[in-house]
């Protein structure tokens, strides 16, 4: 290769080398806060201790020694990721209960190993619970630092991007919609969607024989079909010279997410697969349904003499409205609702609209801040919903888009949801187009495959938000 081509290898190394510094500090950075957070409780906690007025200075000494090494423990068990581009806030608030969890645990196991008089159960577990608080707190304000530290244009990783797919164009845009991730589309080879290329795919293949005018960045996204095999090796090669990192991105024809499972002893390939499917996820999903439910029903029996005299002043007819939907596996249930519309003949084959004249004043009010909602706490209780989930569609809805949309049956495989993935990312309320509840449906087999307990906590988490920050798309 000439001269050039060496200049850009050297430039990519330094390039390199110094996001890797940059993530390095930053969780560094991370970590010292996690201490100064801990060092800052201990010194509380020591004060409210009754026993700690008779400590002599060696046995205060050993008391924040244990503690402080019990969190180095914790620390290299359960890192902060919040340094790394890609992250979920499920992944994140799991580390942090780990965190704190095991810094607990093992204080508690150490002060007692080395014969602590001073019995400091309560105390510790208070502390965890403070400090469970303030690390996410600082995990939120850590995160939107971060962010703003990439959008200004700092600790960026630039892409190319390859290929006529319009998975590369929800590629694309999913780099895009996170500054967090700090991406910076440098190159794109293709026609995708609306976008300006560089040149086509082509061009590139052309590039790839004169190395030293092709310019790959930190990353490379190929995204052609696998019978393109010379092509693929070939940029494969390059970018293993350049040290850029190569991802290969199936078509949305060969994206048919076929997974091996085992029957015994034979191996055999399966179109979905679920955590659901482990016996004891489903048991901790049952139990965070009743105990969530239980809480959510018992201030919601407090509201109901008022939400009964609003529905009954402004509406003749039932103050709850009973509908038939389909849940798990297909099968039918009754879901509840406060009634928020007048009494009327379309109530099972209509959706609610922006400005639906069905709508009566206090039942609008109640649907935009999801007080509706409440009864389906009941069918959660009952075990014909979950906390989260798939929303439940009334039946007309399912028998038309079975019909329009192939895996549309594929979200009856869990229980149906109060809030779900679908919701919280931007796919609530009126599907007027079939490219809407594509999007639906699509989130929803994502959840299905992906289900974490942590992850249904982000869901509830970000359902929450919406309460206090209004939802256009909730009438």
């Amino acid at each position: 290769m000439g001269g050039r081509y060496m200049q850009i290898d050297k430039a990519m190394h330094i390039r390199i080398k110094n996001n890797k510094h940059t993530n390095r500090l930053i969780q560094l950075l991370i970590i010292a806060g996690d201490f100064v957070v801990l060092w800052v409780l201990l010194y509380f906690v020591v004060g409210t201790i009754p026993q700690s007025e008779g400590w002599d200075e060696e046995k205060g000494r050993a008391f924040w020694m244990v503690c402080t090494f019990a969190f180095i423990v914790a620390e290299y068990l359960f890192p902060s990721v919040i340094h790394e581009r890609v992250v979920g806030a499920n992944d994140i608030l799991r580390r942090s209960v780990m965190l704190v969890l095991t810094h607990t645990l093992l204080s508690y196991l150490l002060l007692r190993a080395i014969h602590f008089t001073s019995r400091l159960g309560w105390q510790l577990f208070a502390m965890g619970l403070v400090m469970l608080v303030c690390i996410i707190l600082l995990r939120f304000v850590e995160r939107w630092l971060v962010k703003k530290f990439r959008q200004s244009g700092y600790n960026t990783r630039s892409v190319t991007l390859v290929g006529s797919d319009k998975e590369l164009l929800r590629l694309y845009y999913k780099l895009k919609s996170n500054p967090t991730y700090g991406y910076r589309i440098s190159h794109i080879y293709g026609d995708i969607g609306e976008l300006t290329p560089d040149g086509s795919i082509s061009d590139f293949e052309a590039l790839l024989s004169r190395p030293d005018d092709l310019q790959l960045g930190d990353e490379v996204y190929l995204c052609v079909p696998r019978k393109e095999r010379e092509l693929i090796e070939q940029t494969v090669r390059l970018c293993d010279h350049r040290v850029a990192k190569f991802y290969y991105l199936p078509t949305a024809e060969e994206k048919l997410n076929l997974q091996p499972i085992l029957i015994d002893d034979i191996g055999v390939m399966t179109t979905y697969t679920s955590p659901l499917e482990e016996p004891l996820n489903r048991l901790l999903k049952r139990l965070f349904d009743v105990v969530f439910s239980v809480l959510c029903l018992i201030p919601s029996a407090l509201l109901l003499p008022f939400i009964v005299l609003a529905i009954k002043r402004q509406s003749p007819g039932p103050v709850f409205f009973r509908q038939l939907r389909t849940g798990i596996n297909g099968h039918d249930f009754y879901c509840y609702k406060f009634r928020s519309m007048h009494v009327n003949t379309d109530a099972d084959r209509l959706q609610a609209t922006k400005d639906d004249p069905r709508k009566f004043p206090f039942g609008d009010f109640i649907r935009k801040t999801n007080i509706d909602e409440l009864p389906q706490f009941w069918n959660v209780l009952i075990g014909d919903m979950s906390i989260v989930g798939p929303r439940p569609h009334m039946l007309a809805h399912t028998e038309q888009y079975d019909k329009l949309i192939d895996k549309y049956m594929v979200r009856h495989f869990v229980k149906p949801g109060i809030t779900g993935w679908a919701q919280v990312t931007g796919f609530r309320g009126e599907t007027r187009e079939l490219w809407q509840m594509e999007g639906r449906v699509e989130r929803d087999i994502w959840y299905i495959q992906h289900w974490s307990f942590w992850l249904d906590l982000r869901i509830i988490w970000m359902t929450v938000k919406t309460i206090f920050k209004r939802d256009e798309k909730a009438y």
